[in-house]
């Protein structure tokens, strides 16, 4: 007779798959498979994936069985499938970024944080589905076609990193990797009910990862539960001497917070800006609900004043573009990817314009000739240079915050997920889903995301918001393991064990 471990594979813990592996209940390869299986099954439906690796996924499973047969120690997420948003170099899998213009490209090397996960004996499913260059927040603008969320397949996952966040909440893998340029991991944690962790800039090694705004971007880890989130951060976090932007100072130990999940004593800081005008009444409903229950466990909850906040999201949609102006001028059909109009007549200047023209869809295009145009001659100091002014404020408002709070909280995103097609012809209201994450990037923080219910009004998830200084990211796993531990005596259950089947 099967047991429920057998029986349902698919829904476990990442925690508890790893230790059933290591004590030799299961094999990787049967856990992976299991995935893979549930991948061919639901997404058609899902679009999590562009592109799934099997053979090298299930390669990955026999050599961690193959490990614990031979008595070699197994890392705590040997075994483990996860699911990487392709935006990250993987030796010999296509990285296409959700672009045209890198259709069919497979890098020679792996990016860091791939070589970590293969460290660690985790095997890699395939890429997930993004908003093209991660420029977006529902992974419409991907040109491979939307990602569906499994609450409900006519909603947005979220974006950029709608893919990876879809996958989880589907139950395609238990871990996944996304990027966090202004949200990119957290408002898509929100969304689909699932956990998201945008590290400390610089604590996740950024070599390997293909540039939208270097001074933003970073990878993380997300999950289903806190701890699943923490394991996988433990195994992609710490110092990398190719990545000039690596901290090389100890990574907080971020697993032992999650176990410890203790908020007794913690001042946590209600962010004044972050909420009323523009909030639904549902997220602010579940928010205040969750910091009852912060309060309940022994936390002092005070609020706090962040007015620079307020202007964050102009500075970084000045910033972001003029970063991701220069840094994609390297896609220009000569090197890699696509190549268009190379007839054996055409100039280098036709065939780079041709290219680009092609490759690039609408929001790269716009976003493009923002960043250059405030970087122009005359305009440099009225845009881009006011806006590193702005980032100065930012940083300055956290640092006084900071000075008073041990983390302070906030909604993740002001709605719950919108419908596929709602926003995507106005840019500036797709843009507002970001306006709680931003400054958290620009400020160079650490934040999380989990669930703290569903909204009344629609039964969709929230998200709440918990940010903390710059390499302080186990305050994060204390405040999510001790939140999350409180909503699952009060449910019986894991919000994502309330999304609908496929």
């Amino acid at each position: 007779m099967s047991t429920p471990l057998e029986r349902d594979l698919i829904r476990q813990s990442a925690a508890t798959l790893a230790t059933a592996i290591a004590e030799g209940e299961v094999s990787a390869r049967e856990v992976t498979q299991a995935h893979l299986d549930r991948i061919w099954e639901v997404d058609d439906r899902v679009h999590a994936f562009l592109h799934v690796d099997a053979e090298g996924a299930l390669a990955t499973a026999d050599a961690v069985d193959a490990g614990r047969a031979a008595g070699d120690p197994l890392g705590p997420l040997a075994g483990v499938p996860l699911a990487l948003k392709d935006i990250l170099a993987m030796k010999g899998v296509p990285t296409t970024c959700g672009s045209r213009i890198l259709e069919g490209w497979r890098p020679p090397y792996d990016a860091t944080v791939v070589e970590r996960l293969r460290a660690a004996g985790i095997p890699i499913l395939g890429k997930t589905n993004m908003d093209e260059f991660a420029m977006g927040s529902s992974t419409e603008h991907s040109a491979y076609g939307p990602t569906r969320n499994p609450w409900d397949l006519d909603r947005i996952p979220g974006g950029s990193g709608g893919g990876s966040a879809a996958a989880i909440a589907a139950f395609e893998a238990p871990l996944a990797i996304g990027t966090d340029t202004g949200g990119s991991i957290r408002q898509p944690a929100a969304v689909t009910g699932t956990v998201g962790v945008k590290p400390t800039y610089g604590g996740v090694s950024r070599y390997g990862l293909v540039a939208l705004a270097s001074s933003l971007d970073q990878a993380g880890p997300c999950a289903r539960t806190v701890m699943d989130t923490a394991l996988l951060h433990a195994a992609i976090g710490g110092y990398d001497p190719r990545d000039s932007t690596s901290i090389p100072d100890a990574m907080p130990d971020v697993v032992a917070a999650a176990a410890r999940a203790d908020v007794r004593g913690m001042r946590i800081g209600l962010v004044r800006e972050l909420s009323g005008e523009g909030y639904q009444a549902g997220v602010e409903q579940r928010f205040r609900e969750a910091v009852e229950i912060l309060e309940h466990l022994g936390a002092e909850v005070v609020e706090v004043s962040c007015p620079h906040f307020e202007y964050a999201l102009g500075a970084y949609y000045l910033i972001l573009p003029s970063e991701c102006s220069s840094n994609l001028a390297r896609f220009d059909g000569m090197r890699y990817g696509l190549r268009v109009g190379d007839d054996g007549n055409a100039s280098v200047e036709d065939v780079m314009s041709l290219t680009r023209e092609a490759g690039f869809g609408p929001e790269v295009k716009r976003r493009i000739m923002l960043g250059t145009y405030a970087l122009s001659s005359g305009y440099y100091d009225a845009y881009y240079g006011q806006a590193q002014k702005v980032r100065t404020l930012i940083q300055r408002d956290f640092d006084a915050a900071f000075a008073q709070c041990d983390v302070l909280i906030s909604p993740t995103a002001p709605t719950t997920a919108f419908r596929i097609g709602e926003k995507v012809d106005d840019p500036l209201a797709m843009y507002l889903n970001d306006v709680a994450t931003i400054p958290v990037n620009m400020a160079g923080n650490c934040a999380m995301s989990l669930p703290v219910g569903l909204a009344p009004e629609d039964s969709l998830p929230v998200g709440l918001q918990v940010m903390a200084p710059p390499m302080a990211d186990d305050r994060l796993y204390l405040v999510g393991g001790a939140l999350e531990g409180a909503l699952l005596d009060r449910w019986g259950h894991l919000l994502i064990e309330e999304v609908p089947s496929l």
